[in-house]
């Protein structure tokens, strides 16, 4: 304390002019007046004054009247006046802002710093923050709503230290929580301010949390306040659910053992919207947090049980039923469209009930058409927004995982003895895609594709069959073939990549696609070509390590029917004409490129679960 005196007496002077008394002198005639009068009005009128100064005085009001003040919130505890006064004092002492709005950013710099340094000398002392979460037990408006503020504002300047602090205190989460239940809206939806700050990265506290019934209080709440279409109110109880089960299993499960997916339903129910009207921004919001609360239920990031259960209940219980209607719904804003999708991928990946319901999705068009065909139209349409374009890859992706019926199923809409003429398929969307003029589409549609061959060497073989038409007067090509062509064409990045994905994917554990490959004669001088060049472009060097990569599977997979290219002429053609030394050290290019790395390193939920 003596630290900030002498700091106050740099600014003011050792002695004040004359006159108007300084804002020093005045607040500290104050404190003498709370300390040493008998009449408890005097305190009282003193204690009202410091709490005008305390704003504009910051420095002065926090450095000499801190102790007093908490004094008074002991001595005079059965005045609540007094003790609102005083906590409203001590709670403009730790607020981060500035007395005055119109404020220099230096000034409201310094403001940021002095609260910082209050709120450490507050909580040396732990029994200053149990006496302040004593507090909450007076249901005085004056005292428990700037004693709510007070604890928001101390949690904001030190957060790490105030959670251990309430994480001792016996009743201290409780007390806490209890303000949910207050009927004073201010009260409750301050306390639901704190509650997200104490509960951000806190996984013990997480968990007192959401055993105080923290999640049928929220949703009840929620349900109040109307849903999608509440106000901030909602938007502020799905933050603090996001905290309470991001990364954490064991909420994760209570929140599915408590039947409380089953009340998500009735928030997605948007059937009764008037479409003409639009969405509110706020609209847009809720729904997104909402989303984003299913995705962690269901995240691949989860232990395995939790999501597969959680998944059950989705399917069981219609939340994946009103999620498929909300992406074939009209006038929904492109923002929420991509995080249905999005939600909708990750409760069907690897669950084979959802992945058939999802398949039986039909959007309501004229004639009907499958939700996945519709999908991937606007996976292929390069008007469509990039990121809405790989939502729909992530769901295609995520409806293929571990799915060989649905595998079969759209390689079987490229045979030409199951090709339906009259109506688009899946299978006809991805070979348009992978040969049009958007290298971008190229690039979705070969990887959406090579999902369908992922872990399945039987549709493998299967796609070999596929044939396709180039132009008028000319042979059919496989497929196969096609996409090798293009690839010694050249073309953009993207085109080449996706196309180089493809095949290496088509490769792996498959030595009749290895044959059909190394039969065309041009395709490994291609490939020595591309090894064996030089540059050091990023991108190049991808495109020449997927070269060697495929190279390397061209030999791994390879059962010597091609007399021109077996294994040993492969080894002999690397040693020869690129090098072991370069071959080795494009193949080690793809783990070292950024863009690589990055990828890798990414995920879908992680993009800090806020809506922007």
């Amino acid at each position: 304390m003596e630290y900030f005196k002498s700091s106050l007496k740099n600014v003011l002077g050792a002695e004040a002019g004359k006159g108007q008394p300084s804002g020093a002198e005045t607040v500290e005639r104050l404190v003498e007046r709370v300390q040493t009068s008998t009449l408890l009005e005097d305190r009282r009128d003193a204690v009202r004054a410091l709490k005008s100064l305390s704003k504009k005085f910051k420095l002065e009001v926090g450095a000499q009247a801190m102790e007093t003040l908490l004094n008074v919130v002991v001595t005079d505890r059965s005045d609540t006046e007094i003790i609102g006064y005083a906590v409203d004092t001590l709670c403009n002492v730790m607020s981060p802002e500035s007395g005055d709005d119109d404020d220099a950013p230096e000034q409201a710099s310094d403001a940021v710093q002095l609260s910082d340094q209050f709120s450490e000398i507050f909580i040396k002392r732990s029994e200053n923050v149990a006496l302040m979460l004593d507090l909450l037990d007076e249901y005085d408006f004056h005292v428990r709503w700037p004693t709510v503020k007070l604890l928001t504002s101390l949690l904001a300047n030190r957060v790490k230290d105030i959670q251990e602090l309430v994480l001792t205190n016996p009743m201290g989460v409780s007390k806490l929580m209890d303000l949910l239940s207050d009927s004073r809206e201010v009260v409750r939806n301050d306390a639901l301010l704190l509650l997200q700050r104490l509960t951000k990265g806190h996984a013990n506290i997480q968990k007192i949390v959401a055993f105080e019934n923290a999640f049928d209080r929220l949703l009840v709440i929620v349900a109040e306040e109307g849903n999608s279409d509440g106000g901030i109110v909602v938007e502020d109880c799905l933050l603090l659910l996001l905290n309470l089960l991001k990364h954490n299993s064991s909420n994760q499960n209570f929140f599915k053992e408590g039947s409380f997916i089953q009340r998500l339903t009735t928030f997605f129910d948007l059937e009764s919207d008037d479409h003409s009207v639009g969405w509110s921004a706020q609209k847009v919001t809720n729904i997104h947090l909402m989303l984003q609360v299913v995705r962690t239920l269901v995240s691949p990031n989860n232990p395995l049980q939790i999501t597969a259960s959680c998944q059950r209940v989705m399917n069981s219980c219609a939340v994946l039923e009103q999620l498929c209607c909300i992406l074939m719904a009209s006038g929904v804003p492109a923002d929420i469209l991509t995080e249905t999708i999005n939600t909708v991928s990750e409760i069907i990946r690897g669950n084979h009930a959802n992945q058939e319901y999802f398949a039986s999705v039909m959007a309501p068009s004229n004639p009907p058409r499958p939700a996945i065909v519709v999908l991937l139209m606007s996976m292929v349409n390069e008007k469509q927004p990039f990121v809405l374009r790989c939502a729909v890859l992530y769901c295609f992706q995520s409806f293929l995982y571990k799915n060989e019926l649905g595998q079969a199923h759209i390689v079987q809409t490229l045979l030409p003895q199951t090709a339906d003429m009259t109506s688009v398929t899946a299978g006809q969307l991805l070979c348009g895609g992978m040969f049009s003029p958007d290298s971008l589409s190229n690039w979705f549609a070969a990887v959406a594709l090579s999902h369908a061959l992922t872990e399945n060497p039987t549709q493998k073989e299967q796609l070999l069959r596929v044939q396709l038409a180039t132009s008028l007067g000319n042979p059919p090509v496989s497929l196969l073939q096609q996409c090798t062509n293009i690839l010694s064409q050249g073309g953009k990045l993207q085109t080449k990549l996706g196309l180089l994905m493809l095949v290496c994917t088509w490769m792996v554990g498959c030595p009749i696609a290895v044959t059909h490959f190394l039969h065309n004669p041009a395709n490994v001088p291609y490939l020595t070509g591309q090894i064996g060049a030089v540059g050091d472009d990023e991108d190049e060097l991808l495109v020449h390590g997927l070269c060697a990569f495929l190279m390397g599977l061209g030999i791994q997979y390879n059962d010597d029917s091609v007399a021109d290219f077996t294994k040993e002429r492969l080894r002999q053609i690397i040693s020869k004409r690129i090098g072991l030394e370069t071959f080795m050290e494009k193949l080690d290019t793809i783990p070292k490129c950024d863009s690589y790395t990055k990828v890798m390193t990414f995920s879908i939920l992680d993009d800090d679960l806020q809506h922007p």
